[in-house]
């Protein structure tokens, strides 16, 4: 899958009838449930931005994060890596300056060095996304799970957080790992009941 969504009628974000996760609640949340979280993702520049903004995340909520995603991506370049590694420090303090995005030293410190790792592990596997979705197998992993039953980490994202910190990432616990495998598609967990359930996969 490309880094673009994939079109969706924008009537369907305003369908009473139509049952989602529970916390797909505003429009630009339910945008974003209906179009992108759970598709399988396979473009590295998407997979990268998308492991930036789990870590921005951190201590806050979601839709904050998504509130910024178009500041983010003009702030850093279109999330393109090779481009975030070149950063000095003297770019890294313009980015805290910077009221689109998250104003927080060692997240901005950690998007450079999130590059530097990214760009190593391209040229070990020859693709972030070979080596990302051999945690689950090359495959995504479908669950069953009901309303708020769903877990924040499991056995496979402790065993990506490991190996990504063993790499030279950072902001990759395996909670933020997880949540990137749900928004990546990784594992499929719309809850049963949402309407994206059966429509979301490989």
């Amino acid at each position: 899958m490309s880094g673009a969504p994939a079109p969706f009628p924008m009537t369907a974000a305003h369908m009473s009838n139509v049952i989602r996760c529970s916390w797909a609640r505003n429009d630009l949340s339910i945008q974003y449930h209906d179009r992108e979280w759970g598709v399988p993702l396979h473009d590295d520049r998407a997979l990268f931005e998308f492991l930036i903004l789990e870590g921005a995340q951190a201590g806050l909520s979601w839709d904050t994060i998504l509130k910024k995603r178009d500041n983010y991506r003009a702030a850093f370049n279109g999330f393109d890596a090779k481009k975030i590694a070149q950063y000095d420090r003297r770019k890294m303090l313009a980015l805290m300056r910077n009221e689109g995005i998250v104003r927080n030293r060692l997240k901005i410190f950690s998007a450079v060095k999130n590059a530097e790792a990214f760009l190593a592990v391209q040229k070990e596997f020859g693709s972030f996304d070979r080596y990302i979705w051999q945690f689950v197998g090359g495959k995504q992993r479908v669950n069953a799970w009901k309303t708020k039953k769903v877990p924040s980490r499991t056995a496979e994202s402790d065993a990506m957080s490991k190996d990504l910190r063993k790499r030279g990432f950072n902001f990759v616990g395996s909670t933020i790992c997880y949540a990137f495998m749900q928004a990546t598609g990784m594992v499929n967990d719309h809850a049963v009941e949402c309407f994206r359930y059966r429509q979301v996969g490989n």
